[in-house]
C-alpha cells in the first residue's frame, strides 16, 4: 500500500439492525441478516491485514429494554485493531429502518463529532446500503476523504420487484419511504470513489437503472465468508441436537432434505417454495421440506412484516395438508446454521435460495462449502456463485412449478448430486474466502487513495469564533432583515451576551451584496459570513477569507460541462454575471417550461456531472459544488472550530436554508417562510416560529433557552 505499514484507518458504517461482535441475532428481524454479518465479519478481515491499522465499524446506539444491553455499549472491541462503535441519534428504543430516515441527519453530525473525538481522519470511509450512504456522503465530503460504497440491495430493483408482484404503488411508497432510499443511492453514487457489487449482474442490470450510473467507478468483489464452520458432514459425527427438534415435525426424518434458511421477510419469497413443494406430488412423497425462517416465541408478537410471512407459512401448510413433512422450528442458535446444512447434506438433500432478489447469497456459499447442492433464485449473487461452485441450478423465483420440479430433478440424479457436493466444496473454498476478497479490496483502495483530494486544511485564521461557546446563523434576506425593529433588537440581545455568543449570516448573496444588505440595516459585521449560498467563507471585520473551504469545494467541479448541460433545458436563464461566482451558477427558474428539479439533476447525473443543486424562493436555482451548501459550510466550521452543532442556532426562510437546518443543529424557521421548508414540519430539532423575520429568531432563543442552558427538544415524540 502507499501508506504507511499498518498505518491505514478504515471507517465503517452499517445503520441499521442490531449489530454485535458475537451471537449474531440474524433472522430476528427483516433489518438484522445478512448485511450484518457481512459488515462484522469485513471489519475483522480488514483488521487482520497488516496494512490496516484501524478499523471501525460505526453503527446506532440503542437502548431498550426489548432488546439486548448489548447494543447500548458505546464501544465493543470485536478484534485487536477492530471495534464496533455505536453512535446515539434519535429515539434511544430500536427502530426498522424505514422510520430511521428522519433521524439521519443527526447521525451525520455524530459522526463528525465522533472523528474530532478520535484524533484522527479516516483514510477512507466505507458505507453499507442506502441509509449509510446517506450519512458517509456528507461526511466523506466534510472530511475530504474518499466515500466507498456497498449498497447490499437496491431501492429501484425491490421497487420493480414488489411492482411484479401486484403490490400497488402507493402501497410500496408508504410502507417502505422507497423515493427517499432511492434518493439517498443516488447522493451515494454520486459522491463514491468506488462502489463495490457482489455480482456482474449487480453493476449490469440493477445498478444500470440509476442516473449516477458510472461503471468505470464499479468493480466486483464476490463477498468473502468465514467457513471455518462449515465443512461436509464426517463419518462418526455425533446426531447434532437441532435433528431432534426437527423429528418432532417429520414423519420420516430420514428422508432427503430440501433446506431453506432465511429470515422471515416477503422478499426471501418463503411462499412460493412452500406452493411449489405443496402443489409437487412427485416431490412430497420424495423429500421433507425444513423451513428455517429466524426466532420466535410467538407470531403474534413479531414485526408487522415477519407476522404477514410467517402466518401465511402456516396457512399454506394447512392449504396443502403438509402435516408431517414440513418443519418450521422456532428456535434455533448460530451454532445450529452449520448443523442444519450438514444433516441435510447427510440425506443427500438440497438447499434452496426462492429469494426474489439476492445481491449476495451468503447461505448459498454456506451450503456449498457444506457439500449440499443448491438451487436458487437466477437474480443477483446466485448466479456468480453458482457459476463459480458449479454445484446447483438456477431458477426464476416466481415460476412455482418450474422451481418443484428443479428440486425434484436435483434430489433424482444421484451421480450429478455427488458432483455438485464435490465441485461446491472446492469453490466455496477457492473462491469465497475473507482473504482473497481483503487483498482485491486493498488493491482497489490504493488506486482511489492514490487519487484522493485532501481533506479542508484546519489552519487557524483570525477570528473571534474561538473565544464564543455558541452561535446564531441566519439567512439575510426576510429573515434577519424585513423588520428594522425587529432587526435592532436581535442585535441588542446578542450584544447583552458579553461576548459569549457569536454571531453569523448565511445567504445566497454575494460578499458584496451581503455588506451592502447588513450596512443598509444597520447590522453590525458579523463574526463569520457564509455567502453565496455556502460557497464562500469569511471571517469579521477584515473579511478573512478561509481558502482551505475554497480548495475542499473544488473537488469534481465543472463549470463549463455544467452551463452546457443546464442550457439544454427550457425555462433556465442565466442570472446577471455579478451574481456568478467560481463556485456557483445562478439561474432564473421559469416552472411555467422548465422541468421538475428532479428531472434537472438526472439530467446532470445522467452526463457524470456533480453538483449540488437547490432551489429557493420559488424561481431561483442555484448549481453549486457537490460539497458545497450553507449546511455543509456550516458543518465545517463546527468541525474547524470544535463548536458543538448543538450550540449553534440557525435560522432561516428559504429552500437554500433546508441543510443548514438539518441534523444536530437548533434549527428555526420563521413565520414568513417559503413553501419549500414546509417539509421540514416535524423533523426533529426544527422550530417553526409564529414571528416574522427577526422576531422569529427572538422567539427561537427563548424556545431553546439559548442564552442560558441550552434547551435541546426531545427525539422520542416522533411516532414509528
Amino acid at each position: 500500500m502507499s501508506k504507511d505499514p499498518g498505518d491505514l484507518y478504515i471507517l465503517l458504517i452499517s445503520v441499521h439492525g442490531l449489530i454485535r461482535g458475537s451471537d449474531l441475532e440474524l433472522g430476528r428481524d427483516a433489518d438484522t441478516g445478512g448485511q450484518i454479518k457481512y459488515v462484522v465479519e469485513l471489519a475483522r478481515a480488514l483488521a487482520a491485514h497488516p496494512s490496516v491499522g484501524r478499523v471501525d465499524l460505526v453503527t446506532r446506539q440503542v437502548i431498550d429494554h426489548k432488546v439486548s444491553p448489548d447494543y447500548a455499549r458505546p464501544e465493543e472491541r470485536i478484534a485487536p485493531k477492530a471495534r464496533i462503535v455505536r453512535l446515539p441519534f434519535g429515539p434511544r428504543r430500536y427502530l426498522r429502518k424505514e422510520v430511521l430516515w428522519s433521524y439521519l441527519d443527526g447521525m451525520v453530525d455524530h459522526m463528525v463529532q465522533y472523528v474530532r473525538r478520535a484524533g484522527r481522519i479516516p483514510d477512507l470511509i466505507h458505507t453499507h446500503y442506502a441509509d449509510a450512504g446517506y450519512v458517509g456522503a456528507p461526511v466523506a465530503s466534510l472530511l475530504g476523504v474518499p466515500l466507498v460504497h456497498t449498497g447490499h440491495s437496491l431501492g429501484r430493483v425491490k421497487r420493480l420487484r414488489l411492482m411484479e408482484k401486484g403490490a400497488k404503488e402507493s402501497t410500496v411508497e408508504s410502507q417502505y419511504n422507497i423515493t427517499q432510499r432511492i434518493e439517498a443511492e443516488e447522493i451515494a453514487l454520486d459522491t463514491a470513489s468506488l462502489v463495490i457489487a457482489s455480482t456482474h449482474q449487480e453493476v449490469e442490470e440493477q445498478y444500470s437503472l440509476y442516473d449516477n450510473y458510472q461503471p468505470g467507478r464499479m468493480v466486483v468483489i464476490p463477498p468473502g465468508v468465514d467457513l471455518s464452520r462449515f465443512h461436509p458432514p464426517l463419518p462418526g459425527e455425533p446426531e447434532p441436537p437441532i435433528r431432534r427438534e426437527l423429528a418432532r415435525f417429520l414423519r420420516d426424518p430420514d428422508r432427503p432434505m430440501v433446506l431453506a434458511l432465511s429470515r422471515a421477510d416477503e422478499r426471501k419469497n418463503i411462499a412460493t417454495l412452500i406452493r411449489a413443494y405443496g402443489e409437487n406430488p412427485r416431490l412430497r412423497e420424495r423429500a421433507n421440506l425444513v423451513v428455517v425462517a429466524g426466532n420466535r416465541d410467538d407470531i403474534a408478537g413479531t414485526e408487522r412484516g415477519s407476522r404477514e410471512v410467517l402466518t401465511s407459512l402456516l396457512l399454506a401448510i394447512d392449504r396443502y395438508d403438509l402435516y408431517g413433512s414440513v418443519a418450521y422450528p422456532k428456535h434455533h442458535q448460530a451454532d445450529d446454521v452449520p448443523d442444519f446444512y450438514r444433516l441435510a447434506a447427510a440425506t443427500r438433500g438440497v438447499f434452496v435460495n426462492p429469494a426474489l432478489t439476492e445481491p449476495f447469497g451468503l447461505t448459498l456459499i454456506e451450503a456449498a462449502a457444506s457439500g449440499l447442492p443448491v438451487v436458487a433464485t437466477e437474480d443477483g449473487g446466485p448466479r456468480d456463485i453458482v457459476g463459480a461452485c458449479r454445484n446447483g441450478a438456477l431458477i426464476d423465483p416466481l415460476d412455482a412449478g418450474r422451481m418443484g420440479e428443479a428440486i425434484l430433478a436435483a434430489l433424482s440424479d444421484g451421480e450429478r448430486w455427488s458432483r455438485w457436493s464435490q465441485s461446491g466444496v472446492r469453490g466455496a473454498n477457492e473462491h469465497f474466502s475473507w482473504r482473497s476478497h481483503v487483498a482485491r479490496y486493498l488493491g482497489e483502495v490504493e488506486r482511489i487513495l492514490g487519487e484522493r483530494y485532501r481533506a479542508p486544511t484546519l489552519a487557524p485564521v483570525r477570528s473571534r469564533l474561538p473565544t464564543v461557546d455558541r452561535l446564531v446563523v441566519c439567512d439575510i434576506d426576510d429573515t434577519l432583515t424585513g423588520d428594522a425593529e425587529a432587526a435592532r433588537a436581535l442585535m441588542d440581545r446578542l450584544q447583552e451576551s458579553n461576548g459569549r455568543v457569536g454571531f453569523g449570516v448565511a445567504t445566497g448573496r454575494t460578499l458584496e451584496a451581503t455588506i451592502v444588505a447588513l450596512r443598509d440595516w444597520n447590522v453590525p459585521t458579523p463574526d463569520l459570513l457564509i455567502t453565496s449560498v455556502g460557497t464562500e467563507i469569511h471571517y469579521g471585520n477584515g473579511l478573512v477569507t478561509d481558502k482551505g473551504w475554497r480548495r475542499h469545494i473544488n473537488y469534481r467541479w465543472g463549470p463549463e460541462a455544467l452551463r452546457a448541460a443546464l442550457a439544454e433545458i427550457p425555462g433556465l436563464r442565466l442570472q446577471p454575471d455579478e451574481t456568478q461566482r467560481p463556485y456557483k451558477i445562478s439561474y432564473y427558474m421559469d416552472t411555467r417550461e422548465a422541468p421538475s428539479l428532479r428531472e434537472i439533476v438526472r439530467h446532470l447525473r445522467k452526463r457524470d456531472l456533480h453538483s449540488n443543486v437547490i432551489y429557493s424562493n420559488q424561481m431561483f436555482l442555484d448549481v453549486l459544488p457537490i460539497r458545497a451548501s450553507k449546511g455543509l459550510a456550516l458543518r465545517y466550521l463546527s468541525w474547524k472550530w470544535g463548536l458543538a452543532l448543538e450550540r449553534i442556532l440557525v435560522a432561516g426562510s428559504s429552500g437554500n436554508d433546508r441543510e443548514m437546518l438539518l441534523g444536530n443543529t437548533l434549527g428555526t424557521v420563521i413565520g414568513n417562510y417559503s413553501a419549500e421548508l414546509n417539509r421540514l414540519r416535524g423533523k426533529p430539532r426544527i422550530y417553526f416560529a409564529q414571528g416574522h423575520h427577526a422576531w422569529g429568531i427572538l422567539e427561537a432563543i427563548e424556545y431553546y433557552d439559548f442564552l442560558g442552558d441550552i434547551r435541546i427538544p426531545d427525539e422520542e415524540t416522533v411516532e414509528t
